[in-house]
Order: structure tokens, then C-alpha cells, then sequence
């Protein structure tokens, strides 16, 4: 079967190039962003009173938050390893055997498309993904493989956070190219129409970051973020130009430039048959 796939997303992006872009960055993803351990502690403390936790991170990428899931939960985690790019797989299983771990498994496959048992997950991770799926679609996946009251994490961060963090406040068209992003209104209305599960909770998260200038055009040439692939290479290098003028001329000193990212994450249960809970979160 080949998961080179060459139409379009429902955003209108080719999904030909995002699967190249992952396949490029695969070596060097885990030094180009950043892994934040907050989403991991809040996550940990709910599914701590398990005694064997069966999961499956979705999207997984390279595998830096599963690495810290490992670290965190122990023997007590079984884990599937899930993402479309085969690279990053390969990536992701080296990672994980040199951190002594063998307790897992590697599935290449869409998030749209689960090759999983029903009835079967303690818990569906996913991290910084979301925006890469067909979210209905994977949350329809993910409500049929979950056990009952089973948990699903979708840690990603919004539209509106994103135009905060440097990136959507200094750098060229970062916004308008950026579409694939929900609003708050928009995912929890998706989540809070799936049958089957329940947003229970949701958690912000927001964190102090420290950069250079340098290291900051670096990120931006390693395609720090996927968006950045979105610009043509001239288009890009005029982008990073009027970047780090509007930055110099706001920071005094551009080898300590202070910002806030913004994430959020979603606590997602499972309920039996098509019912919902009462306490379900509805979005102002």
C-alpha cells in the first residue's frame, strides 16, 4: 500500500508537499521545536490511577513526546506509534530503542483511517497534529477504537494564539498562510457534535520563550514550523528579511528576544453507545 498521496487537503494544500517537508525535517525535528512538559504533567495525573495504560499517539512525528510519556508512565505504557510518514517513523523507532525502549509499535497510516480494533485504546494522544487531519473524521476514529471512558488528548494551539506568539506578530503573511488552525468556538463545536465522546475539560497553556535572532532565521530556513513551507523560496527570503528589520527595530537587543507561546489541550472521554454527558463543555 502507498501513502504517497498527491490531492489536496480540505484547507487546499497539497498534501504531496506536507508529506515531503515531514520526510526532510524527520533527522532534525526533535532540535527544531520545542517539547513542552506541562500538557504531559496534566495528562500523566489522569491516567496515573491505571494500572496498564494501552494507547495510541496519533500524528506522532519523531516521537519526542512519546519519549517523556515513557519516561513519566514506565512499564505501565503500551504504545502504538501512528503517523503517515514513513520517515519519521524510522526516526521515531531509533529514537525510542536508544532510550531502551522496546514496549511499542509502529503503524504507518492516515489519522482519517485507523487500522485499529474497536473498543480496544485506554487513551488516543495527539500533539501539535490536529490541524494536519480531517478532525472529524479522526475523532470518529478515535471515539471507535477508545474504551469506554477512555481518554482522548488533542494538545494543538489556536488561530488567535498563534497570531500572538512571534511568528504571527513580526513575520510576513504567517497568518494568512497559516489556515489550517480551528478558533476555540469552532473545535469545541466540532468535538461537542461527535457521538460517542465528550469534551470534558480544557487546559491553557502558555509559555516564556527566549531566542536570538539568528537562531530565530535558522528555525525559520529549517522549516521550524510547516508553515513555513508554504512560501516559495524567493518569497521566503524576502519574508525573513522584513522579519528581522520589524524585530530589530523592536528589540534592542536581538540576542535576547523574549516572546509567549500559546497551546491548549482538550480532555476528551468516551462514552458508551451514541449518549452524551450532561457536564459536556459548551463554548460561550
Amino acid at each position: 500500500m502507498s501513502y504517497l498521496v498527491t490531492d489536496v487537503d480540505q484547507f487546499g494544500y497539497k498534501t504531496r508537499n506536507m508529506y515531503d517537508h515531514f520526510s526532510q525535517v524527520a533527522g532534525q525535528y526533535n532540535n527544531l521545536r520545542t517539547t513542552d512538559l506541562e500538557p504531559i504533567a496534566s495528562m500523566i495525573q489522569k491516567l496515573d490511577k491505571l494500572p496498564y495504560v494501552k494507547a495510541v499517539d496519533v500524528g506522532c512525528g519523531d516521537g519526542r513526546y512519546d519519549r517523556i510519556l515513557y519516561r513519566d508512565l514506565g512499564v505501565k505504557l503500551s504504545l502504538t506509534c501512528l503517523d503517515l510518514n514513513a520517515r519519521m517513523l524510522e526516526v521515531l523507532n531509533k529514537n525510542l530503542i536508544e532510550d531502551g525502549i522496546r514496549n511499542f509499535n509502529l503503524l504507518q497510516s492516515s489519522a482519517e483511517d485507523l487500522p485499529l480494533p474497536d473498543h480496544s485504546y485506554d487513551c488516543v494522544f495527539t500533539f501539535n497534529a490536529i490541524h494536519h487531519f480531517n478532525i472529524i473524521k479522526f475523532l470518529h476514529q478515535s471515539a471507535r477504537i477508545l474504551k469506554n471512558d477512555g481518554y482522548l488528548f488533542v494538545y494543538t494551539r489556536l488561530r488567535d494564539q498563534n497570531k500572538k506568539n512571534i511568528w504571527g506578530r513580526f513575520f510576513p503573511e504567517f497568518n494568512q498562510k497559516e489556515r489550517r488552525l480551528y478558533t476555540l468556538h469552532n473545535i469545541s463545536r466540532i468535538m461537542n457534535n461527535v457521538p460517542g465522546i465528550w469534551l470534558q475539560s480544557i487546559e491553557y497553556f502558555k509559555y516564556k520563550r527566549l531566542s536570538s535572532i539568528s537562531d530565530l532565521e535558522k528555525k525559520v530556513r529549517s522549516h521550524h514550523y510547516s508553515t513555513f513551507y508554504l512560501y516559495p523560496v524567493d518569497e521566503l527570503e524576502r519574508a525573513i528579511d522584513k522579519f528581522t528589520k520589524k524585530v530589530s527595530e523592536v528589540y534592542e537587543d536581538v540576542n535576547r528576544i523574549f516572546w509567549e507561546d500559546e497551546n491548549i489541550l482538550f480532555i476528551m472521554r468516551k462514552v458508551e453507545g451514541d449518549l452524551y454527558n450532561s457536564e459536556v463543555f459548551t463554548p460561550l
